[in-house]
């Protein structure tokens, strides 16, 4: 963790930081207001969340990381920027869902997570059957789950997954990727993905209308 990092997190966490409890999540206590709640899982550096809240002032974000630093990069970001409609949680993302109502979210993000490409680790992949059907049930009916990932077998993984998660539709058909949406901002890690020969891969999923299923 670099000098800056550490003062941003002492400096900006009563701003922006949520401390988890035992009490539910509440979007429109955390935002002082009603709006549309999108989450983030594992924001890394922060840039995609950044860009993602400054192009939708009408929605409010919840960033969710474990690595320290990266909060400490969020949160200098944020304040550079003047942005106000992000949470920060520094917390497991289960126990994140755990405190959420059903419904509560427009849309969850959950880009480039750790592949954990070697067989024997691939039981670590985050998202497994167990945790896709945690997703589908904070998100609103036709709230979204956008996925991407610069690994071939992991995109497969995640797709089979998905696709046999009930309550979820692939937004490109059954069996397809979805084109790269403008609403990703393009990052550094997935730039060097690109010049490393990994293509990405990214999945929209829709949670079906109850009276669809």
């Amino acid at each position: 963790m670099t000098e800056a990092q550490r003062r941003a997190l002492a400096r900006l966490w009563p701003r922006y930081g949520v401390a988890l409890g035992d009490a539910p999540l509440v979007p429109a206590v955390l935002f002082r207001r009603a709006a549309p709640v999108i989450l983030e899982i594992g924001f890394g550096n922060g840039d995609a969340l950044v860009a993602a809240a400054a192009s939708q002032p009408d929605h409010d974000f919840l960033g969710v990381e474990v690595h320290r630093p990266g909060v400490g990069s969020l949160l200098l970001k944020l304040a550079d920027a003047g942005i106000e409609n992000v949470r920060v949680i520094v917390a497991d993302a289960n126990d994140v869902l755990a405190r959420l109502t059903p419904g509560t979210l427009q849309g969850v993000h959950l880009f480039f997570p750790d592949p954990w490409p070697k067989k024997r680790h691939h039981k670590r992949r985050l998202l497994q059957p167990a945790f896709a059907a945690r997703l589908r049930e904070v998100l609103a009916p036709g709230g979204y789950l956008h996925c991407a990932t610069d690994w071939e077998e992991y995109a497969a993984h995640m797709l089979a997954v998905l696709e046999a998660t009930p309550g979820f539709v692939n937004a490109a058909g059954a069996g397809r990727y979805t084109e790269r949406p403008a609403s990703r901002p393009m990052t550094r890690f997935e730039r060097r993905g690109q010049a490393e020969g990994r293509p990405v891969r990214d999945l929209v999923f829709r949670r079906m209308e109850p009276s669809a299923r």
